[in-house]
């Protein structure tokens, strides 16, 4: 039996390295341009082949990915993709998207016999590159089986979590406790500031207690080594989530102070204007300093 053909759309930080392990696998890959051709070239040096509208990806393609910003971007991909899907067709969203335009979404590609996968990803450039990250997928039982393979080319650990939109809700989960700690650290660095305490005696105490984590050594190292680039997730990501998080709890009725006063903390970054939108989160202890004269 000959392999799906496989597409790509969205190869940037996350999406280059995990178009990179499925042409690693043997699959062949098709991938489409936006702005960035750097590392569309990098891919079809490595054997991928490059299409030029999503009208000629839909026609030749098994299984699409989709790795955009949000749900508006994704949602005018999957307009474009429609109208030549093929029946039996797969779209793979591994963005972090909104749970409501997903299940919109997979209802009208049921009308098309298409399918719906969300499959967002947990994990850093870094890991995308080497085939580790991981993943929280919503997908009926037998399609889940079917992009299974494919999604472990890039995902070393991947987590059915059940129907269409449960992997987009279990990531905005994620990530309201992964920039919570964010959020968190960048306050207690303010204050630490405030009252004497240098990062350095910061984070002699945090490192390597219960307090550590993979997140904090990422985002510690921004303040610690002036690591700019330690972990490149945007301000205006980090808001994109959390607003996606506060529409889900509100329409299950379900509270949620913590992850609306998480929301806001880089909401105020990001209306600061100026270049701040496009720092990532863990330059999010200088505004939080500069806001408390620190």
């Amino acid at each position: 039996m000959s392999k799906e053909k496989i597409s790509f759309i969205g190869a940037g930080l996350m999406g280059q390295g995990m178009a990179s392990n499925i042409i690693r696998s043997g699959y062949n890959l098709n991938v489409i341009a936006n702005r960035n051709r750097v590392p569309i070239e990098a891919l079809v040096a490595a054997g991928a082949n490059e299409v030029m509208t999503f009208q000629d990806m839909a026609k030749t393609s098994d299984i699409i990915h989709i790795c955009a910003p949000g749900s508006p971007q994704v949602e005018t991909i999957v307009s474009g993709l429609l109208p030549q899907l093929k029946a039996n067709s797969v779209i793979i969203d591994c963005s972090t998207s909104d749970p409501t335009s997903t299940a919109k979404l997979a209802a009208q590609l049921a009308e098309a016999g298409c399918h719906m996968v969300d499959a967002p990803l947990g994990g850093t450039p870094v890991q995308a590159q080497a085939g580790s990250l991981s993943t929280m997928v919503g997908a009926d039982d037998n399609i889940f089986e079917r992009v299974k393979p494919v999604i472990e080319c890039w995902a070393e650990t991947v987590v059915h979590l059940g129907a269409v939109g449960m992997g987009h809700k279990m990531k905005l989960l994620n990530n309201m406790l992964s920039l919570g700690y964010g959020a968190m650290y960048s306050e207690a660095l303010a204050v630490a500031k405030g009252v004497g305490i240098s990062v350095e005696q910061f984070d002699s105490v945090i490192r390597g207690s219960r307090m550590d984590c993979g997140f904090y050594q990422t985002f510690i190292d921004c303040a610690l080594n002036d690591n700019r680039e330690s972990h490149k997730f945007t301000l205006t990501n980090a808001v994109k989530d959390l607003t996606y998080l506060e529409s889900m709890a509100a329409a299950a009725r379900v509270p949620n102070p913590i992850g609306n006063a998480t929301k806001n903390s880089f909401a105020m970054a990001v209306a600061e204007g100026g270049d701040g939108a496009e720092d990532y989160i863990p330059h999010l202890p200088d505004f939080v300093a500069k806001r408390s004269g620190v």
